[in-house]
């Protein structure tokens, strides 16, 4: 194997860490419904060349499988990215990619509940530990506030973000439609721009400064276009479980990145509970003995 096949995922996860900067920086820049539409849009614009003439010779599956495709739009195009827009003006780029990170562990969990999958030492002491260190960073160094307080509400939004992404994952296994990752990922943006287009037409502003423009550029190409692309190469190369090590770096590439660049302060309670969840991410990536048989799907 090739070494240099390593810097596809590589790519990607620097593309995604600057997207959650890219999400800091767009507050009070642009508004959420625009960088979420505008950002989708040119996505879909870049991709029609190269993708439009398939998705068309394959439009009866496509139709077959609507309903599925625009629940999928729904979840991983509008939810997952829109509710990380929104909750940028009320948590730090280090929470976005903090708790994005536990996407993996949520999938895991929802796959035992949805899927019957057999759960795995590895979720159960990883998703402990994984709590545990969420815990300590969304009550900020003391998790008893969260019962007094609650939790924040950008970092509320991030985790029904990551739960909604985690459930589009788990749904693309369980369905497994016939149809190529790119075409389903270019009708679901269509899609997606559907689902978007009343929160556009009803937002106060779809300004497009020439402060936002370069925000929306690096959202619609790299962190929609190129990231995907270059992950799906790094699993065509290293294999999927491989691949999958290189999120991790996410947070991390967040956090370092969010220091110089946005002035963010790291506390120790983003040391710990962030090392935490990390940690209960790894080891259920790591630990994959079974507890019991897989139940069986009933008849």
């Amino acid at each position: 194997m090739n070494n240099r096949a390593v810097l596809y995922p590589i790519a990607a996860v620097v593309f995604w860490a600057g997207n959650n900067l890219v999400g800091k920086m767009s507050v009070d820049v642009i508004s959420p419904a625009a960088i979420a539409f505008y950002r989708w849009a040119l996505a879909a614009l870049l991709l029609t060349p190269f993708v439009l003439p398939s998705v068309w010779r394959v439009r009866r599956v496509i139709f077959r499988n609507l309903g599925r495709l625009t629940l999928l739009a729904a979840l991983g195009i509008v939810a997952f990215q829109s509710l990380a827009y929104l909750a940028a003006a009320h948590t730090s780029a280090t929470n976005m990619g903090l708790i994005g990170a536990l996407v993996p562990l949520i999938t895991l969990l929802l796959s035992v509940l949805i899927l019957r999958d057999a759960p795995t030492v590895g979720a159960v002491v990883g998703g402990a530990l994984s709590f545990f260190g969420l815990a300590i960073l969304l009550g900020q160094g003391h998790p008893s506030q969260i019962l007094d307080q609650g939790v924040n509400h950008g970092d509320a939004m991030l985790l029904a973000g990551a739960t909604a992404y985690a459930l589009y994952g788990v749904l693309i296994k369980r369905w497994i439609l016939p149809l190529t990752t790119w075409q389903s990922l270019y009708v679901q943006i269509l899609l997606g721009l559907i689902w978007l287009s009343p929160a556009a037409i009803l937002s106060p502003s779809m300004a497009l400064s020439g402060d936002a423009l370069p925000l929306v550029i690096y959202a619609g190409i790299f962190a929609s276009v190129l990231a995907p692309f270059c992950w799906m190469q790094g699993i065509n190369k290293l294999g999927a479980s491989r691949n999958a090590n290189f999120m991790n770096l996410v947070p991390v590439l967040t956090t370092a990145s969010a220091i110089p660049l946005l002035g963010e302060t790291i506390h120790g309670y983003h040391l710990l509970g962030g090392g935490l969840a990390l940690g209960g991410v790894w080891l259920s990536q790591k630990l994959k003995k079974t507890l019991w048989a897989r139940t069986p799907e009933p008849a």
